[in-house]
């Protein structure tokens, strides 16, 4: 640190002396005159001492005085080049905007879905942590978001989430729609004090049912749902998402009737409701004018029949997305293995002309048979069928419905059983299929796979995903000839790829937009006399071949050479193990 040089009067300065150096003198610091030069020297040094010790604490106090000032023009400065920032010169409804993006998503509040990995989706931690973080950022920061509605307005109270932290969210949340989760897994550390918790959460939330938007409930059984439940009787005007799961249902025979209705039976913009085990008596009103159906885990007495669902159905023209799962053929024909059946005489057909997506799980093959001959999908695009034995007639009635129109572009068949010629003719029928994903299916062999690599015509000429999980039928051989079929007919001139990522540098080209615009200018000032031709199918982007014994180390590193993407886990014994 650099110091200011300190002037000194005339009268103070001490002339030099002759004997010796020069002393610089101080403020009063010179040496009283003395009569005699030897009494006088005597003396002399016990007066300068503490004199000089004096202006020395007098300039460690200045300069320590100029210390603080500098430190305060500083804080200062810095404090003036902050407020340079652009960042904190953003308008608070700015900053919040983009509080509500980075902790809610780019989609922000609850868009309304409710898939599988949605239950826990209203209290995500990321976020939370996200949310702590930028209040710690600054002053104003923490007042933007305590002033954000939109951020407490995901509220949750589950094990690790305390009622007091649900009041402060409601609380801060204003007249911001909600999102609600009331979840409790059964677990026997906390299984005795469920009870008390959910009643205490709903009384909690019961006042601003007006305004909440999605409503979840996980609970280990009945009772617990019905104590949470009997306590929505007030109207939910904003309701869009209503989800129940009970865990465990089987023994709760005491509690099937449940409380209804509930909301007072006014929910005008419910668009999605999953429920699990949860008896409703299957109230029409209660699932009616939906986009997205999920049914799940009802047996025997509780399962709803074939005219039951088709009843639902007919109330839901806009519906895109249905799921079934777990559900007892209670009141269809026995398992069957043959073709022709012949179905009960049902309602007229139900049509759902914004069906996308529909999975069937081990909701019975005779009740999907039933369910799928009732109803029309002209736009159907995702299809899984799981644990349904023979699909056969099933897959018979996609086809009927792809002889007209049936844009699918996914299709998963899971643990069960068809017809290899069939399902071929089936493919033949759907140009637009992208992904085809079979897992444990010992009917996909080798002629399932030569049907695919035939070029008279192309069967699924768009195909990017191939999943063969567990598929221990399909040999070698019919495999690599599959691979090969899919490479663009110059494959010859282009080196063997070593690793995927040299197949991704190489097979994704970046065409800047001056040159594609030139190109597409040119291309409709002369334009070409011949139409397009289809030379043949895509390339094959990704492959699983998780636990196919019969693919070895060897025919990996070969598939690795021609396929972007390959997916390989070996079957694990009982500790965990590969298998050899």
């Amino acid at each position: 640190m650099s110091t200011y040089p300190l002037r000194v009067p005339p009268s103070a300065r001490v002339p030099p002396s002759p004997r010796g150096p020069v002393l610089r003198s101080y403020p009063n610091t010179s040496p009283p005159p003395s009569s005699s030069r030897g009494h006088g020297s005597a003396s002399s040094p016990n007066v300068l001492i503490p004199r000089l010790r004096e202006a020395i604490h007098s300039l460690d106090s200045k300069m320590a005085s100029l210390m603080l000032a500098r430190r305060d023009l500083e804080s200062r400065l810095e404090q003036a080049v902050r407020l340079q920032s652009p960042v904190l010169r953003l308008p608070s409804e700015l900053l919040a905007s983009i509080f509500i993006i980075g902790v809610l998503g780019e989609s922000g509040p609850d868009d309304g879905g409710d898939g599988a990995s949605s239950e826990g989706a209203p209290e995500d931690g990321n976020a939370t942590i996200m949310l702590g973080t930028l209040m710690l950022v600054s002053r104003y920061w923490l007042e933007v978001a305590l002033s954000t509605p939109e951020l407490w307005a995901r509220i949750s109270v589950s094990p690790h989430e305390s009622l007091e932290k649900a009041r402060r969210k409601l609380n801060r949340s204003k007249s911001c729609p909600l999102d609600v989760s009331i979840n409790f897994e059964p677990r026997t550390e906390y299984i005795s004090t469920v009870m008390e918790q959910v009643v205490h959460s709903m009384d909690l939330f019961r006042p601003a049912t007006w305004r909440i938007r999605s409503f979840r409930l996980s609970v280990p059984n009945r009772p617990q749902a019905h104590a949470v439940l009997s306590r929505c009787q007030e109207d939910a005007p904003m309701l869009e998402v209503l989800s129940i799961r009970i865990y465990h249902a089987m023994q709760d025979d005491n509690y099937s009737i449940a409380p209804l209705p509930l909301f007072n039976g006014h929910t005008p913009r419910l668009r999605s409701c999953s429920l699990t085990s949860f008896n409703f008596g299957w109230n029409v009103r209660l699932v009616c004018r939906l986009r997205v159906l999920k049914l799940g885990g009802y047996f025997n007495a509780h399962t709803p029949s074939t005219n039951t669902l088709l009843g639902i159905l007919r109330e839901c023209p806009q519906l895109e997305e249905l799921a079934l799962r777990n559900l007892s053929d209670v009141d269809c024909a026995p398992c069957f293995s043959s073709d022709e059946y012949d179905l009960p005489p049902l309602a007229k057909i139900v049509h759902l002309p914004r069906l996308k997506k529909a999975s069937f799980y081990y909701a019975g093959v005779a009740l999907t048979q039933q369910l799928m001959a009732q109803f029309t999908f002209p736009s159907l695009e995702s299809l899984e069928l799981s644990y349904l034995e023979n699909v056969t007639p099933i897959l018979q009635l996609v086809y009927t419905q792809a002889l007209t129109r049936l844009p699918l572009r996914r299709l998963r068949i899971e643990s069960c059983l068809f017809s290899e010629l069939k399902f071929l003719n089936l493919l033949r029928r759907l140009p637009s299929l992208v992904t085809l994903e079979l897992a444990d299916t010992e009917d996909a062999t080798c002629g399932l796979l030569r049907g695919l690599s035939s070029s008279q015509p192309w069967v699924c000429p768009k195909l990017e995903t191939l999943v063969l999980d567990g598929c221990t039928t399909v040999d070698w051989d019919s495999l690599r000839t599959f691979i090969e079929s899919r490479l663009p007919a110059n494959s010859h001139a282009y080196p063997r790829f070593q690793s995927a990522q040299a197949f991704r540098s190489s097979a994704h080209v970046v065409t800047s937009a001056s040159t594609a615009a030139a190109a597409h200018a040119r291309s409709r000032s002369h334009p070409s006399t011949h139409p397009t031709v289809f030379l043949g199918p895509l390339r094959l982007r990704a492959i699983d071949v998780t636990r196919c014994n019969q693919i070895s180390k060897e025919m990996v590193q070969w598939l690795r050479m021609y396929v972007a993407e390959v997916k390989c886990e070996r079957a694990k014994g009982v500790w965990g193990e590969p298998m050899p």
